[in-house]
């Protein structure tokens, strides 16, 4: 144990160990104040308080760089961990104690690190305030969800950058093989190059290969201003951790809203190898794109992979063909083994995005002429009844079928990473999956082959949380 022999530091520890330390921690620029209610509902550890939600998140971004998608593992290891607000006449100063000891170097927290976490307190206490108690926004309507991403984002000063369509959302599994990730950086190399930013769902593997990637393309440009946004949620936060990279991070309240912001600030999205959690991402980008209001809307959507990934290409593709159609199919290209071809596909492509915008009036930053169905933005509950009565039949609506099927895909990662969702199948056994015969087959072909390819879990022997039933 030492003392920080610096009390002016901006992260003072005051006790520190191999694995752990308590320190003071002072904001720059974020959240430099708050009210007295604020900081009520902050401490707040009973039902409704924000301390459990502010705990967890705050834990999580302090454990960036883990190599664990093990919630239930981060919260037992760091049970002790807590953080206190203390309230001074001239701001903030958070009290953390039991932190994990990754967060910092040489008695000084990192200073992304400390980026990230007063990035969770901005957004848990705007959501709290302003889009829960508020009374402003009906969490029902389509026009009111969106609204309320919108103002999320734009507290988060996601919008400041009014330029030409440039960012790109990556998507992908955490769970990857080396071969996939270093083609994940050659990709955001060439995304990089072109002056391209990049937009990920902020963790390890496909989520930071792309930002790695980028920041050297950047470089070579003489780039200083690179955009590496992370949109995250809080029940899956702790499973995949911030990575470093990320310079701006936005904490969405669920899924569905992420989801949502990822394809209202996107110009483009290209999909890696990754599993559930990918095969949701895909169905719900092309659930909302068949949508007949956007039969016009640009969007360049490409699959990519290194030759390894082909056949997992080839099933994906061969899912959705089964399950949404040959006009699903028509919304994305593939492509193998090229990134150069990836990034001039989506500069190509950006090119339609922004003559559409500039056409129709809409905005550069956020897509407020996509239309988002209802079914695509309500939050779904993950229990076993819920999961067992989704409509998955090839004989309902296409739009019906994509938004039970991103419904079931969102129920396995629950089951996979979530703590919520990994104590019910403790508790009560696999997710049991009903529907048609031949949809249920080819999605067990599909599922055997995530985990055939250990995209299930990133460590650990998995244990399958889903039966399907015969």
């Amino acid at each position: 144990m030492k003392k920080n022999p610096d009390p002016s530091t901006q992260a003072e520890v005051i006790i520190e160990s191999e694995d752990f330390v308590d320190a003071r921690v002072t904001p720059q620029g974020i959240m430099e104040t708050l009210s007295h209610d604020e900081v009520a509902k902050l401490l707040d550890r009973g039902q409704g308080g924000l301390y459990p939600l502010f705990r967890r998140c705050a834990l999580a971004v302090l454990n960036s760089g883990s190599q664990s998608d093990d919630a239930f593992e981060l919260f037992e290891k760091h049970k002790d961990f807590e953080i206190r607000i203390v309230q001074q006449s001239w701001g903030i100063k958070l009290e953390i104690t039991h932190a994990p000891a990754v967060a910092f170097v040489d008695g000084k927290m990192i200073r992304g690190v400390k980026e990230h976490l007063f990035s969770v307190l901005r957004d848990i206490v705007y959501i709290a305030n302003e889009i829960v108690e508020s009374g402003r926004f009906n969490l029902q309507e389509p026009e009111s969800i969106t609204n309320a991403v919108f103002c999320i984002i734009r507290n988060a000063r996601l919008l400041d950058n009014k330029g030409k369509p440039d960012l790109i959302v990556c998507w992908g599994g955490h769970s990857i093989s080396r071969d996939e990730y270093d083609y994940t950086k050659q990709v955001g190399y060439e995304l990089g190059l072109r002056g391209l930013n990049v937009c990920t769902g902020c963790g390890p593997g496909a989520m930071k290969g792309p930002m790695k990637g980028a920041t050297i393309g950047h470089a070579k440009q003489r780039i200083t201003t690179g955009r590496y946004i992370g949109l995250t949620e809080p029940s899956i936060v702790a499973a995949e951790s911030p990575n470093p990279i990320v310079n701006h991070l936005v904490i969405m309240p669920d899924i569905e809203k992420r989801l949502e912001a990822f394809v209202r600030l996107g110009h483009g999205i290209i999909v890696f190898p990754g599993g559930v959690g990918t095969a949701e991402e895909i169905l719900y980008l092309l659930g909302v794109l068949l949508d007949p209001a956007n039969a016009k809307q640009p969007m360049p959507v490409v699959f990519t992979g290194p030759t390894s990934s082909a056949a997992y290409f080839q099933r994906m593709d061969e899912f959705v063909g089964v399950t949404l159609g040959k006009e699903a199919q028509s919304r994305y290209k593939i492509i193998i083994d090229d990134p150069a071809e990836v990034a001039r596909v989506m500069v190509s492509g950006l090119h339609h995005v922004h003559n559409h915008r500039r056409a129709t009036g809409d905005a550069f930053n956020f897509n407020w002429t996509l239309r988002i169905p209802r079914d695509f933005q309500l939050p779904f509950d993950v229990t076993h009844e819920s999961v067992a009565a989704l409509d998955l039949y090839l004989d309902r609506p296409v739009h019906v079928r994509a938004a039970n099927l991103r419904r079931m895909f969102s129920a396995l990662v629950s089951g996979n990473v979530k703590e919520a969702g990994v104590r019910q199948i403790e508790a009560r056994g696999p997710f049991e999956i009903h529907g048609d015969k031949v949809l249920l087959s080819h999605l067990d072909e599909l599922l055997a082959q995530f985990v055939a390819q250990k995209r299930m879990k990133l460590s650990g022997e998995y244990k399958p949380v889903y039966k399907i039933a015969s």
